[in-house]
């Protein structure tokens, strides 16, 4: 299974704001500081912000923070939030998919490790992606 952009991004977004400690941080900083497009990351943070991870401030002197605290951020919800519903096949998401769909034996077995997969995200918070000792100027992408 590969994680999608988004997601990749929406993870980069909480542990920059997850290392400036309740402090706000702007969008312009966080893609500068992974040298990727402002406009991705709006996106981003909008949802984000409508999923009530971060919060937004505006006008001058605004930004965005956590409004959880990192411990508290569980990675499997949020990889769950950003890739919807997408399953390793599309039959896996839906009946009647495929027309072997009845007889396949595949789709247990992916059915099984997708589940692992989350079983394992879900063991992981936002403060196990922190690095307190030397917290990274810049991360690259």
């Amino acid at each position: 299974m590969q994680l999608t952009t988004f997601s990749d991004y929406a993870m980069r977004v909480m542990m920059y704001l997850g290392l400036q400690q309740g402090q706000l941080a702007t969008i312009s900083e966080i893609a500068h500081a992974y040298g990727i497009s402002e406009n991705h990351l709006t996106k981003v943070v909008h949802h984000l912000a409508l999923r009530g991870y971060v919060e937004t401030v505006r006008g001058k002197g605004g930004g965005l923070r956590l409004v959880r605290a990192p411990n508290t951020v569980n990675i499997g919800e949020m990889i769950r939030a950003s890739e919807g519903n997408a399953g390793l096949l599309p039959c896996l998401n839906k009946e009647g998919a495929c027309c072997i769909q009845n007889t396949c034996k595949l789709m247990g077995i992916l059915r099984e490790a997708q589940s692992a997969l989350f079983g394992v995200l879900d063991q992981y918070t936002l403060a196990d992606l922190l690095l307190k000792e030397a917290p990274p100027t810049q991360i690259k992408p």
